[in-house]
């Protein structure tokens, strides 16, 4: 016999009626303990009302409708494949002619992009030689900009070292007045409010 009480996982034991070489000192211990007699008896009502309870089923949109109160992680790349397909659903034309038209275009558009390509790949040379004017003439052009601004503010004989330094001190010269500009705003919108402020403090 277990001179102990029950564990309520060997009363579950006893309780689905599984047989074995250790339900019989469990078995003993309960015709002598009335303390764990008493819970076997009220477990086995639990039992006996549970399954004697209606059997009930949920409705068919029971499940849509929990779901559509879950916040579900959706990953990017997801999101992006559905707006996608959602997108060329409704932008594919319902009927035949319209869908062979759009078709045609797919194509002719295709072909024209992979002539472009063909064509730059076999002049890759032309290409950067291209691109390097272009950027020589951005830079040139941002420059000549910026210089005038700079001469605005810092003085005329400040271009030259604008010239003398290239991008690099270009950037550095952008930069500063940004954060000045910025810094200004907020001196600004602080001064604005302080009386704001010492108004309200005076009044309470």
């Amino acid at each position: 016999m277990t001179y102990r009480h029950l564990l309520p996982d060997e009363i579950d034991e006893l309780l689905d009626g599984q047989v074995g070489f250790g339900v019989a000192p469990l078995e003993a211990h309960i015709r002598e303990c009335a303390a764990c007699r008493a819970e076997i008896e009220a477990g086995r009502r639990v039992v006996e009302a549970i399954e004697h309870l209606p059997r009930l089923s949920a409705s068919p949109l029971f499940a849509e409708r929990v779901m559509a109160k879950v916040d579900v992680y959706e990953p990017w790349h997801v999101a992006a494949r559905d707006a996608v397909s959602t997108w060329v659903t409704r932008l594919t034309p319902r009927s035949r002619p319209m869908r062979v038209a759009a078709g045609a275009a797919g194509l002719s558009i295709a072909a024209v992009l992979s002539v472009a390509c063909i064509w730059l790949g076999s002049h890759l040379d032309a290409v950067f030689f291209v691109g390097t004017i272009v950027r020589a003439r951005l830079r040139d052009t941002l420059v000549e900009q910026a210089g005038a601004a700079v001469s605005a503010i810092f003085g005329p004989q400040s271009v030259g070292a604008l010239r003398a330094g290239g991008p690099a001190l270009l950037f550095a010269i952008l930069a500063t007045i940004a954060v000045l500009i910025v810094a200004a705003g907020l001196a600004v919108r602080l001064a604005v409010a302080a009386p704001g402020r010492t108004r309200r403090s005076g009044t309470s």
